[in-house]
């Protein structure tokens, strides 16, 4: 990958998108991942009004100090950077005080942690109104098109995606070329959804890389029956994934009414 030339690209479309919706900047949640931190500062080179926000719910202090430190890089080096925390954690107790009870407290589980996603999303749109800013999101290729790996109408509602047609190893390699901090870079990528350090492969069962090459497979047209042991695995997991949240990644259905009823 030409790094240099792909955030050039990525910065000028930046620049360009804000400029043709008469929009100022951009506001991004900061999360202490890579994503977060890559698509932060591609949005700060734009030189455009770029607002990060910090917006732990019970979040691990490790993601919260790489995010402070990220933060503080950012401001240090672009002077149109800057910072807003905003702790949701009450507002999320609230919630979860406010909602019934239920008998299978795992599923209860799973939907509160796509609270907090919506939640963040709801906070983000606040600011970008407020500002008139837009909302950059920061899911990439695999999460975004391959297995789904987010939270439909929290992470994945936003206006735009810098860095959706980057894999997660191309998005490494972006925050290198960028001088992301590197408590960021080797730390392992995780949702923060849940309160504890679960990561993202610790959920999955697969690591990025692994997920690539399944979605490389998958688009040459490969079955799971070309595939033996670990490669197996694998290819299982990402198609099962794939199909199961492909609602995520279609247009919403429209149901359509024949001109003959109306």
């Amino acid at each position: 990958m030409q790094t240099e030339k792909v955030i050039a690209h990525i910065v000028d479309w930046l620049k360009a998108y804000a400029t043709n919706a008469k929009c100022k900047g951009f506001v991004i949640g900061v999360s202490g991942g890579i994503d977060s931190a890559v698509t932060s500062t591609l949005c700060a080179k734009t030189g455009l009004d770029l607002l990060c926000l910090e917006m732990p719910i019970h979040q691990a202090e490790s993601q919260v100090t790489r995010a402070d430190r990220h933060i503080d890089w950012l401001m240090e080096n672009f002077p149109n950077v800057s910072r807003q925390p905003v702790d949701l954690t009450p507002v999320f107790d609230s919630l979860v005080t406010a909602f019934p009870k239920v008998q299978n407290e795992e599923e209860r589980f799973m939907s509160l942690a796509n609270t907090r996603a919506r939640l963040r999303m709801t906070t983000l749109y606040y600011f970008a109104a407020l500002k008139g800013y837009l909302v950059a999101g920061t899911g990439n290729k695999v999460e975004d098109f391959g297995v789904g790996f987010y939270t439909k109408y929290g992470d994945g509602g936003v206006d735009l995606s810098p860095i959706a047609d980057l894999v997660k190893t191309e998005v490494y390699e972006v925050g290198r070329v960028l001088g992301v901090n590197q408590d960021i870079m080797e730390a392992a990528p995780t949702d923060g959804l849940w309160g504890d350090s679960r990561t993202d492969e610790d959920q999955i069962g697969a690591s990025y890389p692994e997920l690539e090459w399944a979605m490389e497979m998958d688009g040459a047209g490969k079955t799971i029956d070309d595939f033996s042991d670990r490669k197996k695995e694998v290819f299982a997991i990402y198609k099962r994934y794939n199909t199961a949240n492909t609602h995520k990644m279609v247009p919403i259905p429209i149901c359509e009414v024949p001109a003959r009823l109306k």
